[in-house]
């Protein structure tokens, strides 16, 4: 009919599903795949854990690393991809849990994912402004003139200042309508691809010399002596950390389903193209500082020019340094890098605010009414962002106190994230399936032997990141995670048992209009789950 106004094919479908389109729909493919490619970004997962992954088992066994996780991720991807495209909702992974684990354990699957979820994206926030809080020290130090030449290494309190105020500001940013954020996240791929570009090309054209290939790409080297670590095979599995952490947040694209054009098929698109990009950039940039290292031991020492905190920095200052007698070059790229880290945390927070919205939505947390709500003209859920940013807050008090800060935050992050994509992926993979509704992306007979491979490679993943990372254990060298996981999951957990199993059924429908039974209903108005 001449006239009529075209359906979008993604608010078809969630109406199907039993929701009515709150969220302004204007993000396009290349802005979504904008703010995932910023959410897993460039610099961010490789830069703040490459020194130790490095130290652990040698140059070959981090750069293969990266080849076999990219490998495995993958799998995860598809997996995800051919779910998004079925259940492009906001609520995205565990919307999807309680649809596939269907009407007996639906609740569970969907709470639990729910809380892993919003735990890992939020520790995600506190993991961008810690690492990007230490590049900025690293900046501050080298500009002031390095360790060596009486330069300012910003103390504890100076380094929580840092923490807490690039915490604030992505909260104010995330307050602003959406188009702001992706016209940022924009910017921010371009900054990365650009950026990125020239570090992995200056780098090693600078630098005074470069190790030879066979270093690079077959030397294994343990350090048993500082990591307390002789086993070989131990060693290597830690120098996967940094792959296994820089591999994920692709799920982004999939958060902001509802607030894009197309979305079963633009939102599978963005999750693939995403871990396509950083594969390659995020494997160059490896190679690029490989190559570029001057002396090995030099970098790990507290004397250095950067104290021995920060190994990519101190590898941009022996190359620049090196090269033309000043720390003018390292500066700059060291703010490119930083410049990463700043749109990254600004998309988690993104992220993360409209899982706690979508949770919310559902009345899965508590004074969810509060959390819910949207602003009336920027249609941003702007109370769930200043939640995410209060809880990270405080995840990095401890700052002040304590040395391993960031191992905790990143385990607790990415145990929560990728455990976050086990549960609709193991539900995908037992389910009937003659009651699974395809979307664009189909993976047909495959799809179970790829849920299969995903799911292993997620629970090895989450189990590596539980593990010790320096020997002998002691107080200030403990990875808290397992401890800090426990209890929190464990309250969840309990409250589950004694009071939200009675009233939490998983996602809420609110749309009045009656389902069509081959829409994903029963025939009378309920969702099919």
């Amino acid at each position: 009919m001449a006239g009529a106004q075209v359906v979008d094919s993604g608010e078809k479908r969630l109406n199907e599903l039993g929701y009515k389109q709150e969220l302004r729909r204007e993000m396009t493919l290349f802005k979504t795949l904008a703010i995932s490619f910023s959410t897993m970004t460039l610099f961010t997962g490789i830069t703040p854990l490459y020194g130790s992954s490095l130290q652990y088992a040698g140059p070959a066994s981090l750069v293969w690393g990266w080849v076999v996780v990219s490998f495995f991720t993958w799998f995860v991807g598809i997996a995800m991809a051919e779910i998004c495209s079925s259940f492009p909702t906001t609520g995205s992974l565990y919307f999807w849990a309680a649809h596939l684990a269907g009407p007996v354990w639906g609740p569970l699957a969907s709470w639990c994912c729910a809380w892993l979820e919003a735990i890992g994206l939020i520790a995600g926030i506190g993991t961008q402004a810690y690492a990007g809080s230490q590049v900025l020290q690293s900046i501050i130090l080298l500009c002031t003139g390095t360790n060596k030449g009486g330069g300012y290494l910003a103390p504890r309190w100076l380094f929580l200042v840092m923490y807490l105020g690039l915490t604030f500001i992505w909260a104010v940013f995330n307050t602003f309508a959406l188009e702001v954020i992706a016209f940022l996240d924009v910017i921010s791929m371009w900054w990365q691809v650009v950026g990125g570009t020239v570090i992995v090309i200056m780098l090693p054209l600078v630098a005074k010399t470069t190790q030879p290939a066979s270093y690079v790409f077959t030397h294994f080297e343990t350090t048993p002596e500082v990591t307390g670590i002789s086993s070989g095979a131990y060693a290597v599995v830690l120098s996967l950390l940094v792959s296994q952490y820089s591999l994920y947040g692709y799920d982004a694209a999939a958060h902001l389903t509802e607030e894009t054009k197309g979305a079963d098929k633009n939102g599978p698109i963005a999750i693939l193209s995403s871990i396509g990009i950083i594969t390659v950039f995020g494997w160059v940039y490896i190679l690029a500082l490989t190559f570029s290292i001057q002396d090995f031991g030099y970098l790990y020492d507290p004397a250095n020019e950067t104290a021995g905190t920060f190994v990519p920095a101190q590898i941009l200052y022996d190359a620049f340094h090196g090269r033309y007698g000043s720390s003018t070059g390292a500066i700059v790229l060291l703010f490119i890098i930083w410049g990463s880290f700043f749109f990254g945390g600004l998309s988690i927070t993104t992220s993360a605010a409209r899982v706690v919205y979508a949770l919310s939505r559902d009345r899965g947390v508590p004074f969810s009414s509060v959390w819910r709500k949207i602003h009336p003209t920027r249609k941003v859920p702007g109370n769930a962002v200043w939640l995410c940013a209060a809880v990270c807050a405080l995840l990095g008090l401890p700052i002040l106190w304590i040395n391993v800060v960031f191992t905790a935050i990143t385990s607790i992050a990415t145990i929560g994230w990728v455990g976050g994509y086990a549960v609709p992926i193991f539900a995908r993979m037992v389910m009937r399936e003659e009651d699974f509704r395809p979307g664009p992306f189909y993976l047909r007979g495959a799809s179970r032997p790829v849920c299969l491979v995903a799911f292993l490679w997620i629970c090895y993943t989450c189990s590596v990141f539980l593990l010790p990372t320096v020997y002998p254990i002691k107080m200030d060298t403990f990875n808290y995670a397992p401890i800090a996981l426990g209890v929190v999951l464990g309250l969840i957990m309990l409250w589950w048992v004694v009071d939200a199993r009675k009233w939490f059924t998983g996602p809420v429908r609110n749309i009045d209009e009656q389902i069509d039974h081959n829409a994903g209903g029963d025939g009378n108005g309920n969702v099919k789950v």
